[in-house]
């Protein structure tokens, strides 16, 4: 039986950046509606490092990525893959992701980036307390651990230009890295290491405690949003079992986004990169803060009772089922660094929203302002989710952003 609803705003998806959205607008006294089938908070929202990357200003695609693309792309165990399948559907993407990793656009979405990321933490701090998940957060940092001389020399460039973004990183050398993470086999070059950076010791609590606090205050319609039509008065969204009327309508359905986009009238170029993780269970893990050795394109992330590897990027589309050698290889990963790990506890893969530029997609449709769009946000969504829950609330109450949104407007596509 369908059901006929309306509301003041409807927020499609549910995961990190759509609660977050909803938890804002439900605090300036708005009517929120969110429309997302899955359980809230648990697909990429909950799968992810968990790291508040407060310095993650560097675009996927750079100069040195687009150098090596077609070795990168076609090597099936590198830190960047693609699935050799999906490669005819990806082409006018990856074709976009080139000529956005030339050094003029990198620079530029790297700035854009970072002024997106310049109040992440203290707005995490803020959507922490209020939901009661201050304790998850722990203010110890992040490292990005260079195994080699080399690529510890190598490594401050990148760390000038960050600082040049307003980055603060600190580059350490092999005994100062040894007295912070003792657990760590030592490495012949060292480290940068992040202080502002915050984890969270347990992610799927955290986006728990949000869904809880936003669902005491809006009404979740757990269906999938499948069709956008514009009306005088508002947009009508359907979906199996669902017409909905609302005055506003958000797109915040992550990886899901582009059907919805296109129909709203913005022809967006989102695609989908698969990311892994593998857990191991322990008491106390070897490490105290997440920490990623660079040349191997993953995370090692303390949480609680637990050691979570996650990242490399995998581009594959919705569809497929998980690849089984990106869960090997992110196992191989981990027991190079820690030798005595046995077989893992669980394993998972999610869908993260992904731009070839990776600047995301938040503003007004073209078509008209009674669309909002918020994803697209890649790698650093569990990031700029509160972020982005100001912007998109500052925009429906006509007010001026707080941040220069021309290179995040979907109208950037042309």
């Amino acid at each position: 039986m369908t059901k006929h609803l309306t509301t003041d705003i409807a927020v499609l998806g549910a995961g990190v950046v759509g609660l977050a959205v909803a938890e804002r607008l439900a605090a300036e006294g708005r009517e929120v509606v969110i429309v997302d089938p899955a359980t809230p908070g648990m697909g990429a929202s909950y799968g992810n490092a968990g790291t508040i990357a407060d310095y993650a200003v560097m675009p996927v695609g750079s100069p040195d990525v687009l150098k090596n693309l077609l070795s990168l792309l076609f090597d099936k165990t590198s830190p960047l893959a693609i699935r050799r399948a999906a490669l005819p559907s990806l082409m006018p993407w990856l074709l976009r992701f080139a000529l956005q990793s030339l050094p003029g656009p990198t620079a530029r979405n790297a700035a854009a980036i970072a002024g997106l990321l310049a109040d992440a933490v203290p707005l995490w701090q803020g959507l922490a307390d209020r939901i009661g998940g201050g304790a998850i957060l722990q203010h110890r940092g992040c490292l990005y651990i260079y195994e080699t001389a080399a690529a510890y020399r190598a490594a401050e460039k990148d760390m000038a230009f960050r600082r040049g973004l307003g980055i603060t990183v600190d580059l350490i050398g092999p005994d100062d890295l040894a007295r912070m993470e003792p657990g760590l086999p030592a490495v012949e070059g060292g480290a940068a290491f992040f202080p502002k950076a915050v984890f969270l010791s347990d992610p799927g609590q955290m986006m728990g405690l949000l869904a809880a606090h936003v669902l005491k205050k809006v009404n979740l319609l757990q269906t999938r949003a499948e069709k956008l039509a514009r009306q005088i008065d508002g947009v009508i969204v359907e979906g199996p079992g669902l017409r909905l009327h609302a005055r506003r309508v958000v797109i915040a359905a992550g990886a899901h986004s582009r059907a919805l986009a296109l129909q709203a009238g913005d022809k967006v170029p989102l695609d989908t990169e698969r990311g892994y993780h593998v857990e191991w269970d322990m008491p106390s893990p070897p490490l105290s803060r997440p920490s990623c050795p660079t040349a191997r394109g993953f995370y090692l992330c303390p949480m609680s009772g637990r050691l979570r590897v996650a990242g490399t990027v995998e581009l594959g589309g919705l569809t497929a089922p998980p690849s089984a050698h990106r869960i090997d290889k992110l196992v191989e990963g981990a027991r190079a660094i820690f030798p005595d790990l046995g077989p893992p506890s669980r394993e998972w893969m999610g869908f993260r929203p992904s731009m070839p530029d990776s600047v995301p997609v938040i503003g007004p449709s073209r078509a008209g302002a009674e669309v909002i769009h918020a994803y697209g946000h890649g790698h650093i969504g569990l990031t700029l989710a509160p972020v982005t829950a100001e912007l998109v609330a500052d925009l429906l109450a006509g007010r001026a952003p707080r941040r220069d949104l021309t290179a995040c407007l979907p109208a950037r596509f042309g």
